[in-house]
């Protein structure tokens, strides 16, 4: 059905320099008053540019809207009709059920809303309406669950429809309704678009790329879907060669310009551990052999080593402490606990020994003795390698020659951080390593700047892991297990979600779990516990208890998440596992089947929906990393991906990692070639990019400038 159009709107503003209109208060545009100011500012819209990329979530195509009769069951579409009957019904004490019946000249539809009661206000019989959905069959009706609804009368729409009949549906807020938004952003899509386009012509033809004016009509009012396709696909562009550019300013920052070390990669020592075992998989000798060229090339290293859990990126990094030792240099390797921290001193320092190269351990809980000795060591040289935690950052660490900075699961620090480390040398090399598989799409956003070594085979020698999913009622299985590997000689960990009681009643806090196990499961057993909040000192006292046996049982918070290698133990119980992300299960049950014997997960979790469900069964199915990874980032979305951990760069408002990939890997290439013809952006044909540059990143594009 047609919807008439509102009169029309007033005369536009007056014109203003359109590229800097952007940074207008919100309420600079027509219609904005301070009540819808602060409806907006909910949305987190400031300003007018926040308006106009208030891009809409998705679009009723009324130029194909499905007669009922016609709607086939399991499609996705739009259906138009007058609403017969309103009812709500309360089944049960916490169950509300909304139904409105609509009609057309062929045939009936129930749409149907659960505990939303306020949803049957919004409809009166004899209202047009549009209803979209997924279309089901059910108590002998076709229905449509949670359907998004707009009111057609033939008054009502603002503006919206007379541009076309793909309607926009953009998020909105209380106390603002989706045709008032749409008038909204109607005026200012007529006010403030005409824009001039910042992207070179070349890149737009190319690329296959609409205008930047058109791009913001055609995202709001497209005429066809396809040009709303083709909208979003060049703000989706922009949005990634942006920070692809900043990423590639920073790459050449830190590459550029400074004398970098050539490191001596084939010499005494690097030789004598090559032929110390464990023998390198095909992965790890190709990212030896990509580290080791970067570090005996001029130009400063900057290469992220991205493993799976259990491939061996501990062995890899070795091998380049080795070739720093062998050039006279110095190495420090930051990790963000001191459990993981004290655990490289431990597996890496005996092979530095053993070839005869001296190391330190420093960490928060040093001793002031140990302290100010290991600190005239590193001072001075005689150190050659030194493991720490966030202590590394320190004023009062000093080394004699610093020429290589390994920062380990980097998405622990920020920016500053990392480059903190590496800045207490001269142009020292970087390589920064995370056992978080991550997607490629991911990689390319967060670590731009960053070349990349993947590991994802195995050493042979590891046994593997089993997961199972199973109930809280059915955790019995899960406790036999433990009983069966305790046993045996090996030993088990228990995860737990919090440390303290929590107002979830549903997750079991680790002190009170342990004393639960101690007590009612396994009072023969040796419980242990091991939480974030528990002093350095106890936690190293734990875990060496656990490392030599006195310790069957460890329950523990996700504080053994990232690099706690325990072989013996081969038994892993995860509680109410539906609370963690499928890359975070898939780190925790790398802590088991690390040795010879194989590995057991038991994913315990009472979670109701069936997404939540399908999401645990995934661990079930595959044990690659990189698969987990990418499923978790289409089910749960990329969320905050740079923030303040990231020096203030800015979230993806348009672009999204799970289908963009292909742009990200485009944009990616055209920045860097660009930084490279023109690394100051100092072409009159490129200043538009560079406004937009300065005015995106803001601080972070001068602090990057500085390099």
């Amino acid at each position: 059905m047609a919807c008439a159009s509102a009169p029309a709107p007033p005369a536009p503003a007056p014109r203003v320099d359109r590229r800097r209109c952007r940074d207008l208060p919100v309420t600079a545009a027509r219609f904005i008053d301070q009540a819808r100011a602060e409806a907006l500012g909910r949305l987190n819209i400031q300003t007018v540019g926040d308006l106009l990329y208030h891009i809409p979530f998705r679009y009723l195509d009324l130029s194909t809207v499905s007669r009922i009769k016609d709607a086939a069951i399991g499609s996705d579409l739009t259906v138009v009709g007058t609403v017969r009957e309103i009812q709500v019904k309360k089944p049960r004490p916490r169950l509300n059920i909304v139904e409105v019946a609509i009609v057309d000249e062929g045939g009936a539809l129930l749409g149907v809303w659960f505990n939303q009661p306020w949803v049957s206000s919004h409809f009166k019989e004899g209202d047009v309406v549009a209803l979209s959905g997924k279309v089901e069959f059910s108590f002998g009706m076709k229905q449509m669950r949670s359907p998004f609804y707009e009111k057609l009368a033939s008054t009502a729409d603002a503006g919206g429809l007379a541009r076309g009949r793909v309607l926009p549906v953009h998020r909105t807020t209380e106390g603002l309704t989706t045709v008032w938004l749409r008038r909204l952003v109607a005026a200012a899509v007529d006010d403030y678009s005409d824009i001039a386009d910042h992207l070179p012509a070349s890149f737009r033809v190319a690329h296959g790329l609409v205008p930047l004016s058109r791009a913001l009509r055609d995202i709001h009012f497209p005429p066809t879907l396809e040009a709303a396709r083709a909208a979003r696909r060049r703000l989706a562009y922009d949005e990634v060669l942006l920070l692809q550019l900043y990423m590639a300013k920073r790459r050449h920052a830190h590459m550029h310009g400074r004398a970098g070390i050539a490191h001596t990669v084939n010499g005494p020592l690097k030789a004598a551990l090559d032929k110390m075992p464990p023998t390198l998989t095909g992965d790890q000798q190709r990212a030896v052999a990509e580290i080791l060229a970067d570090m005996s090339s001029a130009p400063p290293m900057n290469r992220l080593l991205l493993g799976d859990v259990g491939t061996g990126k501990t062995l890899v990094a070795t091998h380049a402490l080795a070739a720093a030792a062998d050039s006279g240099g110095q190495a420090a390797m930051m990790a963000p606990t001191e459990v993981l921290a004290a655990q490289y001193a431990e597996k890496v320092g005996p092979q530095l020994t053993s070839l005869g190269v001296s190391w330190e351990l420093l960490t928060g809980s040093t001793s002031a003795a140990k302290r100010r000795d290991a600190l005239a060591r590193i001072g001075d040289g005689s150190t050659s390698v030194v493991f720490g935690t966030h202590a590394l950052l320190e004023k009062g660490v000093a080394f004699d020659r610093l020429t290589l900075a390994i920062v380990d699961e980097q998405h622990r620090f920020g920016v500053e951080q990392r480059l903190g480390l590496r800045s207490k040398g001269e142009a020292a090399d970087l390589l920064v390593m995370t056992a978080t598989p991550i997607p490629r799409s991911l990689a390319l956003t967060l670590y731009g700047d960053l070349a990349t070594s993947y590991l994802r085979e195995r050493p042979h020698s590891a046994a593997g892991v089993t997961t199972h999913l199973t109930t809280i009622a059915a955790s019995g299985k899960a406790h036999a297990a433990v009983r069966k590997a305790v046993k045996a000689g090996r030993q088990a960990y228990v995860v737990c979600a919090v440390v303290e009681e929590s107002d979830i009643a549903e997750v079991r806090a680790a002190t009170r779990e342990a004393t639960r196990l101690q007590n009612e499961v396994f009072p023969d057993l040796k419980v242990g516990l091991l939480t974030g909040r528990m002093r350095p000192a106890e936690k190293a006292a734990t875990m060496q208890r656990f490392r030599e046996g006195s310790i069957d049982v460890l329950v523990a918070t996700t504080v053994i998440e990232v690099g706690v290698d325990v072989t013996n133990a081969t038994v892993m119980l995860i509680e109410n596992a539906e609370r963690f992300g499928l890359a975070q299960l898939h780190q925790l049950r790398g802590r088991v089947g690390r040795g010879g014997h194989p590995g057991e997960v038991w994913l315990v979790s009472d979670a109701r929906s069936r997404e939540a469900r399908e999401r645990l069964a995934v661990l079930e199915r595959t044990s690659d990393g990189f698969v987990l990874a990418e499923h978790d980032l289409r089910i749960r979305g990329e969320g905050q991906l740079l923030g303040d951990k990231q020096h203030g760069l800015p979230d993806f408002r348009i672009a999204s990692l799970a289908e963009d990939i292909g742009l990200i890997e485009l944009a990616r290439k055209d920045a860097g070639a660009l930084i490279e013809r023109d690394p100051e952006l100092d072409d009159p044909l490129h200043a538009p990019l560079l406004y937009e540059l300065r005015r995106m990143f803001a601080e972070a594009w001068e602090w990057v400038s500085a390099g």
